[in-house]
C-alpha cells in the first residue's frame, strides 16, 4: 500500500531540482511537502519513476490500482487518473484535495471537469469557504445521478511557526502585496491605487512575489512601473520566504474573497501588520476587535499610512486587540498540528482499508 500525492499537471515548473529536492514553489509546493511528512511512506506522482531526496516519484501507471490511494491536488484531472488506473478493471482509490478555491478557474470546461470530479470522488477542502464553493459547483455542474453521494469535507490547514524569524523591519517602510496572484478577485488595481496614494504622502517601498505565470501579466507590469516597487518570482526556499517576511512593515489586502488566508496568517505571525477589508471572509482570520479593518479606499490609505509611520504603536494596538499577542492568538486559533490531524482522520475515515 502506498499513498501517492499528485500535483503539477497544471504548472510548468519541475517537481524536483537537480539534487532531488522538492522544487515546487508557492502554497501548492508547501502543501505537497506537508503531505509527504504527514504520510511518511507516501510518494509523489510524476512523469518518470525515480528516487528523490527522501521520497519516491512514480508515474500513475506505476501505482497499484487496487491497494494504493491517490490524493490528487490536480482535482480537475481525477477522472483521467481514474481511467488510467481502471484500465485493467480495478476500482481505484482517489481523493480530491481542493486547496485552491474553484473560482481560481474561469472556463466552463474547467468547471464541468471539476463538477464531475467532485461528484465522483471524496473531496477534502482547505477551509470552510472553499468547501461551500465546491458544494455549489458540484450541484451546478455535476450530474444529478451521482452528485448527491459526493462526500465533501473541509479542514483548517493551520499555520507553521518553526521558520519564523525575528522581525527586523526595513529602513524604508515596506508594504507587502500579500498574495502570489493578481487575479481580478484580488483587486490589484485597488491595491496599487491605495498604496500609490500613501506613496504620495511619505517614502515607502512595495514588494510583491508572484507566481511565474503572473509575472508577465498586465497587472504585474503595472505594479512594477513605479520606482518604489519591486516585483519578482515566489521564493524557491521557504527559509527565504520567511526571511523576506521579517523585513516587511505592513501588508494590504484588497481581496473580495479568500479561501483560508494562509499568506495573511503567516505575515501576521512574522510581525507584519495587516490592513484588511471589512468583509465576511476576514472573520476568524483576525480577532473581532482587530484595529485595522477598513470600509473604504480612503480609510485603507489612512490606516496604511498610520501603520507605516509608527509600526511599533500599530503592533501594540494589534496585540492589545488580540488579548496580549497576535502571535499567540493565531497559534491558538489556527494550529498547524490540528490541521495535520484533520487530514489524517479524514483519509482514515474515507479509506480505512488503506491503513
Amino acid at each position: 500500500m502506498t499513498i501517492a500525492i499528485k500535483y503539477g499537471a497544471l504548472v510548468d515548473e519541475k517537481l524536483v531540482d537537480e539534487d532531488g529536492n522538492l522544487a515546487v514553489k508557492g502554497s501548492g509546493g508547501a502543501l505537497v511537502e506537508r503531505l509527504l511528512k504527514i504520510f511518511p511512506e507516501s510518494c509523489l506522482v510524476g512523469y518518470e519513476d525515480m528516487k528523490a531526496n527522501g521520497f519516491e516519484i512514480k508515474r500513475v501507471t506505476s501505482l497499484d490500482p487496487v491497494s494504493d490511494l491517490l490524493i490528487n491536488l490536480d482535482v480537475m484531472d481525477s477522472v483521467g487518473s481514474f481511467q488510467v488506473l481502471h484500465r485493467h478493471g480495478a476500482e481505484p482509490k482517489i481523493m480530491n484535495l481542493q486547496w485552491l478555491p474553484p473560482r481560481h478557474y474561469h472556463h466552463r470546461v474547467n468547471f464541468a471537469a471539476l463538477g464531475l470530479s467532485y461528484a465522483l470522488f471524496p473531496t477534502l477542502c482547505a477551509g470552510e469557504r472553499t468547501a461551500s464553493e465546491v458544494t455549489e459547483l458540484c450541484h451546478r455542474w455535476g450530474s444529478p445521478a451521482i452528485r448527491e453521494k459526493a462526500p465533501i469535507s473541509w479542514f483548517y490547514p493551520g499555520v507553521r511557526d518553526d521558520l519564523v524569524q525575528p522581525h527586523r523591519g526595513a529602513e524604508i517602510p515596506t508594504v507587502l502585496y500579500p498574495t502570489t496572484h493578481v487575479s481580478e478577485d484580488k483587486q490589484p488595481r485597488v491595491f496599487m491605487s491605495i498604496v500609490s496614494e500613501v506613496a504620495s504622502r511619505m517614502e515607502l517601498r512595495m514588494e510583491a512575489s508572484l507566481a511565474e505565470r503572473e509575472l508577465v501579466s498586465m497587472a504585474a507590469m503595472r505594479m512594477s512601473s513605479h520606482s518604489w516597487t519591486h516585483v519578482g518570482p515566489v521564493f524557491g526556499r521557504r527559509e527565504n520566504y520567511w526571511e523576506s517576511l521579517s523585513q516587511m512593515t505592513a501588508f494590504l489586502s484588497t481581496a473580495r474573497e479568500e479561501a483560508y488566508s494562509l499568506e495573511y496568517l503567516e505575515a501576521l505571525l512574522a510581525g507584519v501588520i495587516g490592513v484588511l477589508p471589512r468583509r465576511a471572509w476576514v472573520k476568524g482570520v483576525v480577532p473581532d476587535a482587530y484595529p485595522y479593518l477598513y470600509s473604504s479606499e480612503e480609510e485603507a490609505a489612512d490606516m496604511l499610512e498610520e501603520v507605516l509611520r509608527d509600526p511599533q504603536a500599530a503592533q501594540a494596538k494589534v496585540d492589545e486587540a488580540s488579548g496580549g499577542s497576535i502571535r499567540d492568538w493565531i497559534l491558538a486559533h489556527h494550529a498547524r498540528e490540528a490541521g495535520n490531524k484533520a487530514i489524517q482522520e479524514k483519509v482514515r475515515d474515507w479509506f480505512p482499508e488503506v491503513f
